[in-house]
């Protein structure tokens, strides 16, 4: 019997085949974009979930603002873990990572570069639950200068020899040796914590590259300290114990801590281990693929009922010849099955092409396949069930018609039925509004964000970084950047060069930070963190910036100093209302004097995401930087690559064992929206194919408008009605219910829109005219979606329409 059902539904499906392409094509495409986007979901919330993780915390720092406690920065102090574990016996173990800046790997000379490591307590393997390939993990971080290398690094060092027991350097400065003590197995995890090797905690104390630091425990928080916790505590006590906790060298700082699983999606604080996701964005795209299952769904549920009408005389010639409602029931459900599994084959096929792509385009590496099978299955164990729902109600909407009234041609809809079309058609349109409104308001923030005056010139600035190899003392450095500089001055495409520690758009990691200032009037604050980097008097110069009072450094033959520029925010931070009244006065911070001589105008330093914050530029020699402002008329005479290939020689001509690499300011400041700009592209394209799925179902909903109305439109016309007469009937009814749904859609698409515009310190204003334009988008869609149906039911003879089968 089931051999039977299947060949007639088979037989079916190629018999209509403009129903079948729509039905499969919509499903298709809905399914293969909700997997795509539930592979993205997944891999984003799968951040840090190992055996255990759920016992595993961060500890970072609350600051006091006035009175109230803000989150601060992700790391905390070097003391934190073994404090908090011997006042709070809930808390287990700890382990602390303090992470490596301007690293390279030395194996016999020769250089390795762009590689993370970071000092860690020999507990982090077990928090962490990382196994050894080789080595023994109770041991391996145990003694100084003792590291841990990934298998990736390892056969990249040293190939298919025994890396157990050689020796590495790490420079920063003169490096002693260190001894490979274990390789870590290599696992698919995603986690925020990425590191290429790593060094004994013990070294610290043993290393003289860290012997300025050895003297700190409350007063240097640049360790990430992670605590793992009983699994029966009550997580929000212990919290809140660990908040109430008070030390007495931090007035004005408490420890707080978060879940290790959380960091990724809810963590976006400074000095972050990396740039974290968003749950915004997850949560939006998110429900983008739903919304597109869903209408896919719908439409086959709209097509399916439409359809039905057709086949009522089919069902009851069955049901005349002894059928009963059960296996008309299954007849429809096995049609149903069938169309599904041949979407979601094509669908399959559609995301295998296209994920390389997908891939580049959102910058993961997600697969799909066997490796990730339990991710997959229960989202295929969703399609199906939706598939197996919507074919229930076509399959009881065409079992219920009785022979009497199909084989006289008398079927009619029940108003249950037309409600349920209805409400069906309303929650496509309202979905169809809300994801237009999302798609103008995110391209409306992205270009007002790139619209911003940034407060300095990042054009044609490129910041050039290094580490030396080969020198022998700091002297010897400073000696060989000033020539370098010179010599970048001879060159025709350089406009002027500066030193800088950091510039805008660069890294936390890379600013200097202080919990306690004295202002000119002796007032001392000990609350707010303030941020501060030492720069050469032409820095200014050359980065465009406005002066509200004063001027720039003056220059002296030591390229040190105390004279300090501050931004209007830390002016009005200090209570001085006029900028002009700041200069020549004295701040005091890091036990020492400054003389304010230079207020710049407030510039974004951290981007448009997050506000401006009260900023010192100090005088200082810095060689983390050499900046070169290029004359754009002589790098397109020369080619940019030219340009940066001479640079380079000019460099490794005066070190020639060092590293050498460069970042355009413009670039590095714009990447800070990659994510953002990623995102509104994908939800652009996802809402064009939601509405592609949108209007055909409406196609469904018109035929079967059409086909119950079509002996009215015929009568209509026999008396006189024209064409725009009949268009204006069937069209009236759709022109309601996007209506209906733009007034639901609104309120709807305000909140969601205002929810994402929070993650934006700096954002455009949520129009009235933007729901105006979705919803006169959507009508219009609707419309000529709608209207092509309605022409050709209008125009056909009314002969046709009146006959009496």
């Amino acid at each position: 019997m089931y051999k039977l059902f299947l060949k007639i539904a088979t037989r079916y499906l190629l018999k209509n085949k403009l129903y079948s392409f729509i039905n499969i094509f919509g499903l298709a495409v809905g399914t293969a974009c909700f997997i795509l986007i539930m592979l993205y979901v997944n891999h984003e919330e799968s951040y840090d979930t190992f055996d255990g993780s759920e016992n595993i915390y961060r500890a970072y720092m609350d600051y006091l603002e006035g009175d109230k406690w803000v989150a601060g920065d992700a790391n905390s102090y070097i003391v934190t873990g073994e404090t908090l574990k011997e006042n709070f016996p809930e808390i287990f173990d700890y382990a602390r990572l303090r992470y490596f800046n301007g690293i390279v790997l030395l194996k016999d000379n020769e250089i390795y570069e762009h590689n993370k490591g970071s000092l860690a307590d020999p507990s982090f393997l077990e928090l962490f639950d990382l196994k050894l390939r080789q080595g023994n993990a109770q041991n391996a971080l145990t003694e100084p200068y003792s590291m841990v290398l990934t298998e990736s690094l390892a056969k990249k060092l040293f190939g298919n020899e025994e890396p157990m027991g050689k020796s590495l350097k790490l420079h920063n400065g003169n490096s002693p040796s260190f001894t490979i003590t274990g390789i870590l197995k290599e696992n698919n995890r995603q986690t925020h914590i990425k590191n290429d090797f790593l060094v004994s905690f013990s070294t610290f104390r043993a290393w003289d590259a860290f012997e300025r630091d050895w003297e700190y425990t409350w007063n240097q928080n640049v360790y990430y300290t992670f605590l793992s916790i009983d699994p029966k505590t009550n997580a929000r006590q212990l919290q809140q114990k660990i908040k109430d906790f008070k030390i007495e060298a931090l007035p004005f700082e408490r420890h707080n801590i978060e879940p290790l699983e959380d960091i990724h999606l809810y963590s976006n604080k400074p000095y972050e281990a990396e740039a974290n996701g968003s749950i915004l964005r997850v949560r939006f795209l998110f429900a983008i693929g739903l919304i597109i299952i869903v209408l896919s769904w719908l439409n086959y549920i709209n097509l399916s009922t439409a359809k039905s009408i057709e086949r009522a005389k089919e069902t009851g010639i069955r049901k005349v010849a002894g059928a009963q409602k059960p296996q008309i029931i299954i007849q429809s459900l096995l049609e149903s099955l069938l169309l599904n599994f041949i979407a979601i084959a094509i669908a399959i096929g559609i995301v295998i092409v296209f994920l390389p792509s997908y891939n580049a385009f959102i910058g993961k590496e997600l697969s799909f396949g066997i490796p990730n099978f339990a991710q997959i299955l229960p989202l295929f164990g969703l399609i199906l069930l939706g598939a197996a729902m919507s074919g229930i109600y076509p399959a009881f909407v065409l079992s219920g018609y009785t022979p009497t009234k199909t084989l006289k041609g008398k079927v009619h809809s029940s108003s249950l039925g037309l409600n349920i079309r209805k409400a069906l058609i309303i929650g496509q349109f309202f979905a169809t509004i809300v994801l237009i409104v999302g798609t103008i308001m995110i391209s409306k923030q992205i270009g007002f964000l790139k619209n911003q005056p940034t407060g300095t010139d990042l054009q044609q600035v490129v910041a050039l970084h290094w580490q030396v190899l080969n020198s022998s003392s700091d002297s010897t450095i400073v000696q060989g950047i000033k020539t370098f500089k010179d010599k970048l001055q001879n060159l025709p495409f350089i406009e002027q060069t500066a030193t800088a520690n950091t510039f805008p758009g660069g890294r936390y990691e890379d600013l200097g930070s202080s919990a306690g200032i004295t202002f000119p009037d002796g007032r001392r604050d000990d609350k707010r963190i303030t941020y501060n980097y030492a720069v050469s008097p032409k820095y200014f110069e050359l980065m465009g910036f406005e002066f509200a009072a004063g001027k720039p450094f003056r220059e002296n033959s030591q390229g040190l100093g105390n004279d300090i520029v501050m931004n209007e925010k830390f002016i009005r931070f200090m209570g001085i209302s006029d900028s002009k009244e700041a200069i020549g006065k004295t701040v005091r911070f890091w036990n020492q004097d400054w003389t304010i001589v230079g207020v710049l105008k407030d510039y974004h330093h951290f981007g448009l995401k997050t506000g401006i914050e009260p900023m010192i530029l100090r005088y200082g020699s810095s060689s983390s930087n050499i900046l070169a402002k290029l004359n754009q008329k002589a790098v397109i005479a020369d080619g940019l690559g030219e340009a940066m290939v001479q640079i380079e020689d000019t460099w490794k001509e005066i070190f020639p064992q060092s590293t050498f690499k460069y970042t355009f300011l413009d670039e590095n400041f714009e990447a800070q929206y990659k994510d953002d700009k990623a995102f509104g592209t994908a939800f652009q394209i996802f809402t064009i194919l939601s509405i592609l799925i949108a209007s055909m179902g409406l196609f469904g909903l018109t035929s079967y408008t059409v086909i119950r109305r079509k002996k009215e439109i015929g009568v209509r016309k026999v008396n006189g009605a024209t064409i725009t007469q009949i268009l204006s009937l069937l069209n009236k009814d759709f022109v309601k219910w996007v209506g209906l749904a733009f007034i639901i859609a609104v309120p709807v698409s305000w909140y969601a829109m205002n929810q994402w515009l929070e993650g934006f310190a700096y954002k455009t204003n949520l129009d009235w005219w933007v729901f105006a334009l979705a919803g006169i988008t959507a009508l219009t869609i609707a419309l000529l979606t709608v209207s092509w149906q309605s022409f050709r039911a209008a125009i056909v003879n009314p002969v046709e329409s009146l006959r009496d089968e």
